[in-house]
């Protein structure tokens, strides 16, 4: 026999479906399209019908029975009831976000930045720990019992806080404690264990966001017919308007939870948090009759286990097909495969030292059930593979993450030093926040009717430009939004000395509007709608069937590592750029007019460009993945032989 190394298989029965069409580079299925110079990918992706998107398991209803009429469950109007727990969720995650520093900085007396710090990380743990909730949802419990019992445990932390705000033995005395004794730091500070119920509460809610955020918006793209020819218009529309719901709850949190807090107290604006969340999980309920399910298919963790290990211990395996020890790439037969919840995937040179793990030899045997922890099929190997491949994209987003934490602190700092007078309404500094989001409502409303239209005609797409497509505009926006915050803040700094207002940095100056924070919000908010809604449905159409909720995970765990990020560098930019003994303030002074943000912006603006670099890299290696009509099991049952994947010629 020659000495041939296996590669990807040529005669599979895949092979004989029109999903699997001719891999030859030059095939117009795979006919790399360009944005610019510099934006290369290829978005056509083989598919079973003519215009439908394959993948997942057959829907089923609560009771884990397949449902055999589809038009009496899920579509729009199953989505719209999702949408509900999404606003309410967001709207609680927002005024938390923004209103939570300032209670912690004129109700419990800490430092403005430990306050910043403490939420920033609270921020970041609700988002990163998201890997939990989409595993418990892939591996055990299902989407829509993840959503269920981490809303109630949302609306438990949430009305902890509540309670904290609304009971005076749960804060620290205010008498006597006006502004000049908060900056001054002469206020009773709160206890340590006030501080801890505090802290429990907030963390609470972080959990309760954790089970929620991975999962929501992959249930409510489950609600649509896979096989259907508008399947990708419908996918297309859903993340948009999920993320108008997003934009939605976050608004009502910078306007109406803000004036709430101002006319009725800190009890009653978290209370109204904690009302919309109670309200919203009776809605999701509701709905309950009209969902479509996905079986949970299994630990996917113990799957990636499975697949290191066996591969470690054949590391040491020849692929040459010369090999006496050799028999070949382990598959069940047939189109079922072995994992629940999941299509067969094809094979993919990628990873090849991940190959081995699939890689049967004489001594594991023709049995019908080889340990999977020694000999792997290719279905789950290249779960793995793809769940690697995917990791470079989101963590390109960690960067506007990272941009999008310190403008919710650094933005309202700018604002206390500003008129926020919009002729005779005096705008909060709190509200500010809310142009962002109205950035977005306008992009999203106008989507479909401006931008797709126009970007159809420079990118060839059909939806105007592809999900990496979007989330590199998102990205090179950002590096705007930046670069414009850098020289504003260095405008403002120079005014405010010279008309003397350097030491008062809490006193608004009448002649500069902050609406001129406008621009930057705008800007940002642009991004951020380019760029996240982009990523949930690049990452939801890639992830493997069986690892959905896990893969939007993805986009919430680049989320959280951005808070973390912020936290990290703010300390880092603290310690050395500022000295104590010198009296030198740091750029991030509590004092805006002493201290240096414009530096800093420019310091995000410098880490944007190389982060953007490093995605223009990763956007132009990727390759979508090709999506088999291939049909469906439970599980694999008995008798089932081994699938021997023939060598490449």
């Amino acid at each position: 026999m020659d000495s041939r190394e296996i590669k990807s298989p040529e005669a599979l029965p895949l092979a004989e479906t029109p999903a699997a069409a001719s891999l030859d580079g030059n095939s117009d299925s795979f006919r790399r399209k360009k944005l610019g110079i510099h934006f290369i990918e290829s978005d056509d992706r083989r598919t079973a019908f003519g215009g439908g998107y394959t993948g997942g398991t057959t829907p089923v209803d609560i009771h884990g029975k397949p449902i055999t009429d589809l038009s009496k469950t899920g579509g729009w109007i199953a989505a719209f009831f999702i949408f509900g727990n999404e606003m309410a969720e967001r709207m609680a995650y927002f005024g938390l976000s923004v209103n939570m520093v300032v209670f912690m900085f004129y109700v419990m007396h800490r430092p403005f930045s430990s306050s910043a710090n403490a939420v920033n990380n609270f921020l970041g743990i609700s988002q990163a720990s998201s890997v939990l909730g989409g595993f418990l949802a892939d591996a055990y419990l299902g989407r829509y019992w993840t959503i269920a019992i981490f809303s109630t445990i949302y609306l438990a932390g949430l009305t902890g806080i509540t309670l904290c705000a609304s009971m005076k033995i749960l804060v620290p005395n205010q008498d006597h404690c006006d502004q000049i004794s908060l900056l001054l730091g002469n206020c009773e500070a709160a206890k340590p264990w006030q501080m801890v119920y505090l802290y429990a509460a907030l963390y609470v809610t972080g959990f309760g966001a954790a089970g929620i955020r991975p999962c929501v918006s992959s249930f409510g793209a489950d609600q649509f017919d896979e096989t259907s020819r508008d399947y990708k218009s419908h996918l297309d529309r859903f993340f948009n308007l999920f993320y108008l719901s997003v934009t939605i709850g976050a608004i009502v949190a910078f306007t109406a939870v803000v004036y709430v807090q101002m006319e009725h107290g800190w009890g009653a604006a978290f209370g109204s948090l904690a009302t919309a969340m109670g309200l919203s999980n009776m809605v999701f309920f509701l709905g309950t009759p009209l969902y479509r399910h996905r079986l949970p298919g299994g630990s996917p963790l113990t799957r990636v286990a499975q697949v290191l290990l066996a591969a470690f211990r054949k590391r040491n395996a020849s692929f040459l097909s010369n090999s006496t020890e050799l028999v070949g790439l382990y598959e069940l037969p047939g189109k079922r495969s072995a994992v629940k919840g999941s299509r067969k995937i094809d094979h993919t040179n990628d990873f090849r030292c991940l190959d081995k793990a699939a890689l049967q030899l004489k001594e594991d045997g023709d049995g019908d059930h080889p340990s999977p922890w020694r000999l792997c099929t290719v279905t789950q190997v290249e779960e793995v593979k793809i769940l690697l491949k995917l990791i470079p994209i989101p963590a390109c987003t960690i960067m506007l993450s990272l941009i999008l934490t310190e403008f919710l602190t650094l933005s309202v700092q700018q604002a206390y030093t500003m008129n926020t007078h919009m002729g005779n309404l005096k705008l909060p500094v709190t509200c500010m926040p809310v142009f962002p989001g109205l950035s977005i409502f306008l992009i999203l409303s106008l989507y479909y009717s401006i931008f797709v239209p126009l970007s159809r005609r420079i990118t060839g797409h059909p939806h105007g430009a592809s999900q990496l497509q979007r989330v590199g505009i998102g990205l090179a926006i950002s590096i705007l939004s930046v670069a414009w915050s850098g020289m504003f803040e260095r405008y403002r700094r120079n005014y405010a000395i010279e008309q003397g207002y350097e030491a008062s940095f809490l006193s608004p100056m009448p002649n500069l509007s902050a609406y001129w924070l406008l621009i930057q919000y705008c800007l940002i908010g642009i991004a951020e709608v380019f760029c996240i809604v982009g990523l949930l449905e690049f990452l939801y159409e890639e992830a493997p069937d069986a690892m959905r909720s896990i893969g939007s995970a993805y986009a919430a765990v680049a989320g959280g590592l951005g808070c973390f990020a912020a936290t990290l560098l703010n300390s880092i930019i603290k310690s050395v750029t500022g000295n104590a003994d010198q009296r030198r303030p740091s750029w991030l002074s509590q004092n805006i007019n002493t201290g240096r943000f414009d530096y800093f912006y420019w310091l995000l603006t410098v880490m944007s460009v190389i982060n953007f670099c490093a995605f223009l890299y990763a956007a132009h290696r990727y390759q979508y993945r090709a999506k088999q009509e291939i049909q469906m099991m439970p599980s694999p049952g008995p008798g089932l032989v081994s699938e021997k994947h023939p060598l490449s010629k």
